[in-house]
């Protein structure tokens, strides 16, 4: 059983707490932390938490607590962290770590100093179809990776700090593209180094300084491309889309926005219906079960078990690092409009990947480039040969 202390009672400490409260059941949150005492005391009740407080250290430093689960803006990761680590307590981060890499760093060398656990809380890349498509991959089905994209969309967060630029660290390409960053990653290889980006970033809707718009490519030192595309502007709710390309095979996911659960109704009755759902009447895409579909039940599993194995989870402080670094270089694109170095002044992965050829054999003159059924029933070849350099069709 892990005993928790929650800093931050707000919309996302309380889908983390449903979900720690939920699917293991054994585990507790046993002292609240909020920067509003009514919010504190709101929290405590509901999560049945016999103690709350409006100071961060001693929600930390709490008898009880041995694991300490930050879920607060973006500009307080920092000194929480480092809170933890005085204090010996494991610690766990929501997404993204810090509103860059250098902080990210900070953070990641302070953990690993004190040698205590760390989870970073990247919860969509542990969706029950995240992990499937994962495992396919992995398994060798889509054959080697060549692109993997990523689409997180929605009308803007819920609290007001997302939207101040020097609280959060930057617009929706900080808040959705460490999703997506992270999700075409575990795809292409995590030990796969990524070496520049290209970004397009604007202000296009929303009276904010930040970015509310954004698309990236990163490139990868095998070849590989990673793609995210990210908005706070889009209408219609929660748009959750990735899809992988392989040489031997393509994958699509859809995990949020339709998912097969369609209802209509006139608004009678309704209330709440799904996250970033804009409206309550009319043909409407409820989730069955969000914590589930989000990846929250699978990332709190993994995070407790490996405390529990004495072995680091699938996702790290470490991670939250390099995510951040790559999401610098995409800002920086976004002002430069050139390709942007990825600086990973601590890379723990592949070094000196070269890209690969995939070249099929057909026989000792030709490489195979496209094989074909035609509509008339004539089995079709695209061929290369292997010393001229010429490309002829064959039919069968």
């Amino acid at each position: 059983m892990a005993k928790i202390a929650m800093l931050g009672s707000g919309f996302i400490g309380r889908f983390y707490a449903d979900s720690l409260q939920g699917q293991r059941s054994r585990d507790k949150i046993v002292s609240i932390y909020s920067r509003r005492e009514e919010s504190a005391k709101k929290f405590a009740e509901d999560y049945n938490c016999d103690h709350w407080t409006t100071n961060m250290e001693e929600a930390i430093n709490h008898p009880d607590v041995d694991m300490v689960c930050i879920s607060l803006p973006n500009n307080l990761h920092e000194a929480a962290v480092l809170a933890c680590c005085k204090a010996k307590k494991a610690v766990m981060c929501t997404k993204p770590l810090g509103r860059n890499a250098e902080e990210a760093q900070r953070m990641m060398e302070a953990v690993e100093k004190a040698g205590i656990f760390n989870g970073y809380l990247e919860d969509l890349v542990y969706t029950p179809k995240f992990l499937k498509a994962l495992q396919s991959v992995k398994a060798g089905a889509l054959g080697k990776i060549l692109w993997a994209k990523s689409r997180e969309t929605h009308p803007g967060p819920h609290s007001d700090w997302f939207w101040d630029k020097e609280q959060a660290g930057g617009g929706c390409m900080l808040d959705l593209g460490c999703h997506c960053v992270e999700i075409a990653r575990s795809f292409i290889g995590k030990d796969i180094k990524p070496v520049e980006v290209m970004c397009w970033a604007d202000t296009q809707v929303k009276p904010i300084d930040a970015e509310d718009h954004a698309i990236g490519l990163v490139k990868y030192e095998n070849g590989a491309i990673g793609q995210f595309e990210v908005s706070w502007t889009f209408r219609g709710g929660l748009d959750l889309r990735d899809e992988v390309m392989g040489s031997e095979g393509t994958i699509w996911l859809n995990s949020f926005l339709r998912t097969g659960f369609d209802m209509f109704t006139t608004g009678k009755g309704a209330d709440y219906v799904a996250e970033k759902a804009e409206s309550n009447s009319g043909w409407l895409f409820p989730v069955g079960d969000e914590l589930n579909e989000l990846g929250y039940n699978h990332m709190f599993a993994d995070m407790f078990n490996a405390v529990e194995a004495g072995k680091a989870p699938q996702e790290t402080f470490y991670d939250g690092y390099v995510v951040n670094a790559i999401l610098d270089a995409a800002y920086r694109s976004a002002a430069s409009k050139q390709w942007e170095p990825v600086q990973l002044p601590v890379w723990r992965g592949q070094e000196g990947v070269k890209k690969e050829k995939a070249l099929t054999s057909y026989n000792e003159q030709f490489y195979l480039i496209k094989e074909e059924m035609t509509h008339f029933g004539s089995q079709k070849l695209i061929l290369k040969d292997k010393k001229t350099g010429e490309i002829i069709e064959k039919v069968l």
